[in-house]
């Protein structure tokens, strides 16, 4: 590969641009913001093929645009500090875990976005800072520059937010349920943070940056789900501040022998009732070629458009647990028996 410096193009407000960034963070790779400006944004889809973000610029002039494609391959690149186990159980609860935060958090990510007016007002000037003035959100705004984006907010509910959260089945109606199976999720977490600093343990994951993604681009940084987080909202912080500062002192190894935290059955008990019977039902439907799907929330029942993706994404993690042997793993086995995880993948 060449050396030198990567380009990361997107928006700081983007949940899939800042998972990119604790990556790159975490593995020390360097690295520059290109924001996507309305100035690049003509160049930039055009050479990409797509107006998603973020893209990655490599230094051998590669382009790549899906984190789930990216996260792996600078794993590998710069191995000295990977951030894919190698061993069976790890490396299969690494990949079954970024699967199912990088497709459920969405939801709640435009959900507390778009759904409420107050926060639609207060990310605007946000989008603004990268998107017209070309400069981080973290620089103060004067008077003058929070008129002048003002609209930017509103025009982004109308042309984008509001369309996202109609197609995922959390519109303003599915606030109960949204804010319900986020508080699960929190309580989840709690419990499994209490005596570990990462998911697999001490040392983060690919899964970990894309919690840590939608945590620093929506559940720690817009207002709405901020006044969510009540008794969490410190466990939250700090779990998430920690990806986006300098690595500092010696990398941790992954856990000997093959093991996982005691307490990871906590997050997959959580992920068991919410995500998978959402991404059955999806993937389900999206094969009989269905436009839409339903599931059972457990706050009701939850209506969606299909999503091609979530097929692709189960492929690629069948992939890894045909290729490490995860399938035959005892450990695999019996931390997933019963869950109906693995077959979700594996049928």
């Amino acid at each position: 590969m060449y050396t030198g410096e990567y380009q990361l193009v997107g928006s700081e407000m983007s949940f899939f641009t800042r998972k990119l960034e604790a990556q790159l963070r975490f593995q020390q790779i360097p690295w520059r913001y290109v924001f996507k400006t309305e100035e690049r944004k003509g160049e930039v889809e055009k050479r990409a093929n797509t107006h998603f973000i973020p893209l990655l610029i490599t230094p051998d002039k590669w382009l790549i645009h899906d984190t789930i494609a990216i996260g792996p391959m600078l794993s590998d690149r710069f191995d000295q500090r990977s951030v894919v186990p190698e061993t069976a159980l790890q490396r299969i609860c690494c990949y079954v875990l970024e699967d199912a935060f990088n497709h459920w958090l969405g939801r709640v990510c435009v959900h507390s976005r778009w759904c409420y007016p107050d926060n639609v007002a207060w990310v605007g000037p946000r989008f603004g800072a990268n998107l017209m003035l070309d400069r981080s959100v973290d620089q103060p705004f004067s008077a003058e520059e929070l008129t002048q984006l003002a609209p930017i907010g509103p025009m982004m509910h109308q042309g984008f937010g509001q369309g996202v959260c109609e197609t995922n089945g959390v519109g303003p109606d599915q606030a109960e349920a949204v804010q319900g199976d986020f508080k699960n999720m929190l309580d989840a977490l709690a419990t499994h943070f209490a005596s570990n600093d990462f998911l697999l343990g001490d040392r983060p994951c690919l899964a970990d940056f894309a919690l840590a993604g939608a945590s620093k681009a929506h559940f720690i940084c817009d207002p709405e789900p901020k006044s969510w987080l009540g008794e969490h909202s410190e466990m939250l912080h700090k779990y998430t501040e920690r990806f986006y500062s300098d690595w500092q002192g010696e990398l941790v190894p992954w856990p000997s022998g093959d093991k996982v935290p005691a307490t990871l059955h906590v997050v997959l008990d959580y992920l068991q009732e919410s995500y998978y019977p959402s991404a059955r039902a999806n993937i389900t439907a999206g094969l009989a070629g269905e436009k839409y799907y339903e599931y059972e929330s457990g706050f009701g029942t939850i209506r969606a458009r299909t999503q091609r993706r979530l097929n692709l994404a189960r492929l690629h993690v069948q992939d890894e647990l045909q290729r490490s042997g995860g399938a035959q793993d005892p450990g695999v086995l019996t931390l997933f028996a019963g869950r109906g995880i693995l077959e979700h993948y594996l049928n």
